[in-house]
């Protein structure tokens, strides 16, 4: 156990109705919490009955169906005491319109352009494929890929973002980077240090956007994903993206950095996930007992006296 973390810690892991007993991935952290003396509950975010202040910590996890209800989410994220991340990077990260500011950091970044709801929009002409998706969104849902060559595609692009922008959602418009069909998207998984966030294990995402927004069932789209090694330039965007948070990275129990090749091979950003990201436990040796400890040096650091 880790020192001054005490026996009988209870936190809570923060899902959703789908997933009421976690996702297998994020289930492997219970026993390596249960060796430090912590019991981990699963515990549904929008349940009534919940005592959030009843926990030494609130871990989120995979509270996914929040997406249509972000505003009840964000104001439930401020009513937790001992939110891990906290309510402040919860509210700036589920909108991904933080990828401005990032870009404007000088964190290379996806070029993004944003259609506000009652704004016209026309599909781009130029060559190459393009991305459309929701600022607010999990798991890939109502995001398509288009083909500017192809006219039915830009017949659904239109619809696409009309359907988004009259249900009062801003868009994304991003070029679809060629490289994550061939070298895929690598995810870099932080986890909390003494002094703040380190590197723990890196994984490699293959492409699930095969065209246009089909509005698939379910909370996120499947994903092939397998174990990788992470590069110098990576980890070096990564450092880049995790020092722009407002507040500071030390705050951050846990951190999952999205990079896909750019058109010149180098790495560019494509989500910064602070809020609920999938971690990816499975798929790195340790990575649960690092996660564990990184839980426990914050149960002996935020606990109230």
């Amino acid at each position: 156990m880790t020192g001054g973390t005490r026996a009988g810690a209870r936190i809570a892991l923060v899902t959703c109705t789908e997933f009421a007993e976690l996702e297998a991935d994020d289930r492997l952290v219970i026993a390596p919490l249960a060796a430090r003396g912590v019991t981990a509950v699963p515990e549904v975010w929008d349940d009534p009955r919940v005592d959030w202040a009843g926990y030494d910590l609130v871990v989120l996890r995979s509270p996914w169906d929040y997406v249509p209800r972000r505003d009840d989410f964000v104001a439930w994220a401020t009513r937790v005491p001992r939110l891990a991340n906290p309510a402040g990077v919860v509210g700036w990260n589920t909108d991904k319109r933080y990828l401005a500011e990032l870009d404007r950091a000088g964190v290379p970044t996806v070029p993004t352009s944003w259609v506000e709801p009652g704004q016209h929009w026309q599909p781009p002409t130029g060559p190459g494929e393009y991305v459309v998706k929701p600022a607010v969104s999990a798991g890939s849902q109502d995001t398509g890929r288009y083909d500017p060559a192809d006219p039915r595609h830009r017949e659904l692009a239109v619809a696409h973002v009309r359907r988004l922008t009259a249900a009062g959602r801003t868009v994304m418009v991003q070029p679809y980077l060629s490289a994550v069909d061939t070298d895929g998207e690598t995810a870099l998984l932080f986890l909390a240090g003494p002094d703040g966030p380190v590197f723990s294990h890196a994984i490699r995402k293959g492409p699930i956007l095969t065209g246009p927004d089909l509005r698939a069932p379910g909370l996120y789209r499947p994903e092939e994903i397998t174990a990788r090694s992470a590069t110098a330039d990576q980890l070096a965007v990564a450092g880049k993206a995790l020092a722009t948070v407002p507040g500071g990275p030390d705050q951050l129990l846990y951190a999952r950095v999205d990079l896909i090749a750019g058109p010149d091979g180098a790495p560019v950003l494509v989500e910064l996930e602070l809020a609920e990201p999938s971690l990816f436990l499975g798929y790195a040796e340790g990575a649960a007992d690092r996660l564990a400890e990184a839980i426990a040096g914050r149960l002996s650091s935020s606990r109230p006296g």
